[in-house]
């Protein structure tokens, strides 16, 4: 027999099989006993979070044979549930709306609904991807759809709701799908390795599950892949040397290398991801996923849920996180995602990255608004820099704290007051506003500071 693949082997026969998208299951089975199943429902998600498999599974309730009506609970045995599972039944019928789009299927569908179901309870039509019919085709379905005869029920499909028409949505139940949460992916990804009788390290299934984006059908195919290449135990190396995922532990020393302020070794270690076969876009996407972990560590704590990370990992994060504030992060997540896209369209891009990945390890901080105020107001007299301390002024100044050590507090105080005296606000503004540092945040923000001008 031809092999089937694990998304299509392990797809879910019943509601409670349904995985990531449980209150839509539940509102469909309640919805059957209550006798208050709809005419018109949309599926509305992105792709391989269950819509069709929700949609094959209602029909197989509706029309299972081994009841005497509609039932929760489908047999998945009698002939009419089969022939569902197998896309074969002649009364649910399954449509691709990106190939029959024209008004000239509609009006075919509409002249076929009006026949009473071969065999079954109902007719179902099932429509995927709904939003590719063109607007004479929807407007061809209106009056079927808010008037169908007893016998017919409609599911629709779609990835993009946006593009289907207000009057078809309003004569529908909507129901949105929820990208699935990797530790669901993984779940089930552990459940079906072990179905299989295939050996599997620990660390490869949580970086897998994050592969799949949310999605359950990209995960079972990305493990197809893996189990393909024949090699056993699967180690999360793998997913490096078949899948083309950066290796962390690689990742994770880019980024010391940017909080280390350490030009070299960045270029170095931009080097090593790239000599392994990982892409620029590659690269920006593992930081910025990075990044973002970095930024949840510093905003919680290491045993945060937001975070999917193995035991390792999240040490080795948190390590990191002590090298950036949550301000720089946001501000690197920020240039990564720009950058991504200049990258992906660019005839150079690895020039591009190691430019704007050395910008990230030698550029300074965002300045706050409370930071600028008190520059204003004669405070601090230049931008604090990444793990540096605070440097005299190019004029020979010096801000508090920032006096010889011999001096003692009462003649520190004296020499600052005295600096401050010195300076009008005139030049203060000037030297504020002439920093290079200011300047890179304005021009990242397209910003300006009213009341200031720049020294010509």
């Amino acid at each position: 027999m031809a092999y089937t693949v694990l998304a299509r082997k392990y797809r879910s026969q019943r509601f409670e099989e349904v995985v990531g998208q449980d209150p839509i299951a539940q509102t469909l089975k309640n919805a059957i006993k209550s006798d208050r199943v709809a005419h018109a429902y949309l599926f509305a998600g992105t792709r391989g979070v269950g819509k069709t498999t929700i949609a094959r599974i209602f029909a197989k309730a509706l029309n299972c044979q081994s009841s005497e009506g509609p039932t929760a609970e489908p047999c998945c045995k009698c002939d009419s549930c089969v022939a569902v599972n197998l896309g074969e039944d002649i009364d649910v019928i399954e449509i691709d709306g990106a190939s029959n789009n024209g008004v000239e299927e509609v009006r075919k569908l509409r002249e076929n609904a009006i026949y009473r179901p071969a065999r079954s309870r109902l007719k179902i039509y099932i429509i995927d991807e709904v939003h590719m019919l063109s607007t004479s085709a929807f407007n061809a379905l209106l009056k079927i759809l808010e008037e169908p005869p007893n016998h017919v029920k409609f599911i629709f499909a779609t990835t993009e709701p946006n593009k289907v028409l207000a009057t078809i949505q309003s004569r529908c139940q909507r129901f949105d799908f929820v990208n699935i949460n990797p530790s669901l992916i993984a779940k089930q990804l552990k459940f079906i390795l072990k179905q299989e009788k295939i050996k599997y390290e620990e660390e490869l299934i949580l970086p897998l599950a994050k592969m799949a984006n949310g999605s359950m059908r990209d995960g079972l195919s990305l493990l197809d892949r893996l189990i393909s290449a024949g090699v056993e135990p699967l180690t999360a190396g793998l997913l490096e040397e078949f899948l083309g995922c950066p290796n962390s532990e690689k990742v994770y020393n880019l980024v010391e290398r940017i909080g280390d302020n350490d030009a070299g070794e960045t270029l170095s270690a931009i080097e090593e991801l790239i000599v392994g076969g990982v892409g620029e876009v590659q690269v920006v996407d593992s930081l910025v996923d990075c990044m973002r972990d970095l930024m949840v560590l510093k905003s919680t704590s290491t045993d945060s849920e937001l975070l999917v990370l193995t035991a390792e990992q999240r040490k080795r994060a948190g390590e990191l996180a002590e090298k950036f504030d949550i301000a720089g992060l946001i501000y690197n997540i920020t240039t990564l995602e720009k950058l991504r896209w200049t990258v992906k369209n660019s005839d150079t891009p690895r020039a591009l990255l190691e430019a704007c990945l050395l910008r990230l390890a030698l550029s300074e901080h965002f300045l706050n608004v409370d930071g600028l105020i008190s520059q204003l107001k004669g405070g601090q007299e230049s931008p604090i820099k990444k793990n540096e301390a605070v440097k005299p002024d190019v004029n020979g100044g010096a801000a508090r704290g920032q006096l010889d050590s011999e001096e003692n507090g009462e003649h520190a105080f004296s020499r600052v007051k005295d600096i401050e005296t010195k300076r009008n606000n005139n030049q203060k503004r000037r030297d504020i506003v002439n920093d290079p540092a200011v300047k890179m945040v304005l021009m990242e923000f397209d910003a300006t500071i009213t009341g200031i001008e720049e020294e010509k």
